[in-house]
């Protein structure tokens, strides 16, 4: 009754007149109740009804269909291990991954990107987007109300083709939507040309480092070779000696040769004092004997016992001879690893693999047209509904004056 009293206080339900009895008064409350029944149908109407029909004949007579074409691959990569080799070859080899997840990663984002948009487009995908495919003008590229620009494009490229990894078989799938079966295979499968293109510079920029860093390693080994045989020529002429340890064994093979004849002529010394003492050859013979014992001396001085003795100085060449032998390893184990990576570069280290081809779908698969109406059905019901208890409660709280 209250809401009666506030609709005739808005005028739209009469007010009886005073000698109407109860008859009156229900024709008069079920006329109120028809105006308003009347009024919330034609909101209903044109707030959900005209708005669902307009889709509904769009999508049944002017909508057009996509076709939507899909393809599966993976990135592979070779397992067999280089033959081992030394150590040190071991320690400066340039190593790679042994897993394709992170370049499947990279491909996938090089599809979703500008620049495969850029091959496409060098391509003519513009034309399999367009009006010239037969595709609707709310549905083409480009929308009457956009401009036909690139990144205009990368937008609408963006809804058209779908990139993503299979969470359960960790393959990646393509998925490129086209107003023709035929122009969705193609684009799918200028896609996958442009992945394998792009896998393979990839891979030639990995080798190129590789094999980069390989001669780098290869020049600093030489530099450092000659540096180190450079020093151990100065450190022989300021020392005055070539090997010091072939010169210690001449030194010593005399010494010894030495001493063998002083033995042999102590022994004829000895012999002759005791059978002729007074042989004049005596003397002379001491004299020799005494005369090699010296030069004994001096031999050995050579080697060892003071500062310039031959001994004194094969430590800092040792040192020398032990740095060269290393930087000579050094520079072979770095010839070696510029080989393997010469020989990695020989070869593809990551690939494309096709699980499945694109193939040309004899069906549309896009757009879901019963799912559209019934969801711009849904919205605009739900829309009314809001906006009518929002009337409702305003007039429920209006002040009756």
């Amino acid at each position: 009754m209250l809401l009666v009293a506030r609709l005739r206080m808005r005028g739209e339900a009469p007010v009886p007149a005073g000698g109407m009895g109860l008859l009156g008064k229900g024709v008069e409350f079920d006329a109120g109740q028809a105006a308003r029944s009347a009024r919330r149908w034609r909101g209903i109407g044109l707030c959900v009804g005209l708005p669902v029909a307009l889709v509904a004949a769009w999508q049944g007579l002017a909508a057009s269909d996509q076709f939507a074409t899909q393809s599966r691959f993976v990135i592979r990569t070779h397992h067999d291990a280089p033959a081992p080799t030394t150590t040190l070859a071991n320690l400066v080899r340039t190593g790679g991954t042994a897993s394709g997840e992170e370049e499947e990663a990279q491909v996938l984002d090089f599809m979703r990107s500008r620049d495969a948009l850029r091959v496409l487009d060098r391509q003519g995908v513009r034309a399999r987007f367009s009006a010239a495919s037969g595709a609707d003008w709310l549905a083409r590229y480009p929308r009457p109300w956009e401009a036909d620009r690139f990144e205009t494009l990368f937008r609408y490229y963006g809804n058209m083709v779908t990139a993503r990894i299979d969470k359960d078989s960790g393959v990646a799938v393509l998925e490129v939507r086209a107003f023709t079966a035929q122009d969705a295979h193609d684009v799918n499968a200028a896609l996958l040309d442009a992945g394998e293109d792009f896998v393979n510079r990839l891979n030639a920029r990995a080798q190129a480092r590789a094999i980069a860093e390989g001669t780098a390693r290869v020049a600093a080994a030489e530099q450092k070779l000659r540096e180190v045989r450079a020093g151990l020529a100065q450190y022989r002429n300021r020392q005055a000696l070539i090997d010091p340890e072939k010169q210690a064994a001449g030194v010593l093979t005399v010494a010894s040769g030495l001493v063998a004849e002083q033995a042999q002529l102590r022994s004829q010394l000895a012999e002759m004092q005791r059978a002729t003492p007074s042989n004049p050859a005596i003397p002379a013979l001491a004299g020799r004997v005494a005369a090699i014992g010296r030069e004994i001396g001096a031999q050995q001085a050579q080697v060892v016992g003071g500062s310039g003795a031959i001994a004194s100085k094969m430590t800092g060449y040792a040192a020398l001879q032990t740095e060269e032998s290393f930087a000579q390893a050094s520079l072979t184990a770095a010839n070696t690893a510029l080989d393997m990576a010469r020989t990695e570069a020989a070869r593809q280290q990551f690939y494309l693999d096709r699980v499945v081809e694109p193939g040309t779908p004899d069906m549309a698969e896009y757009p879901h047209r019963l799912r559209i109406v019934l969801s711009v059905f849904a919205a605009c019901l739900c829309l009314y509904l809001i906006g009518w208890m929002l009337v409702m409660g305003i007039l429920e709280h209006a002040p009756e004056d």
